[in-house]
């Protein structure tokens, strides 16, 4: 049995009716398929980022004066930032494109 990817895969590029694997009316080409799977894809990605930035603001709360503590929750609130930044940048460019072509 083909998994839940590779039946989306062939019913966007048209090899196979959506409408025999319960896809009808979701999946009309590629551009639907690939802008679905980016976009869980780019909520996955902020909902660990807003985890990471308050595992880091836990670490940084509870370092009791601790150099190497603070300076790990500060590190793990920034790269969390950063790379909040860099999903909603990817996320923007992406629709940006998609919505082009």
């Amino acid at each position: 049995m083909m998994d839940k990817l590779t039946l989306l895969y062939l019913a966007a590029t048209e090899k196979i009716d959506p409408g025999d694997i319960g896809l009808e009316g979701q999946v009309t080409n590629a551009n639907t398929a690939v802008t679905g799977i980016l976009n869980a894809v780019y909520f996955w990605a902020g909902i660990v980022c807003v985890i990471i930035i308050i595992v880091g603001g836990y670490l940084y709360v509870t370092a009791n004066a601790n150099a190497s503590q603070i300076t790990r929750g500060k590190n793990a609130i920034l790269g969390a930032v950063i790379g909040l930044v860099i999903v909603i940048m990817a996320f923007t460019i992406t629709n940006f494109v998609i919505g082009r072509f």
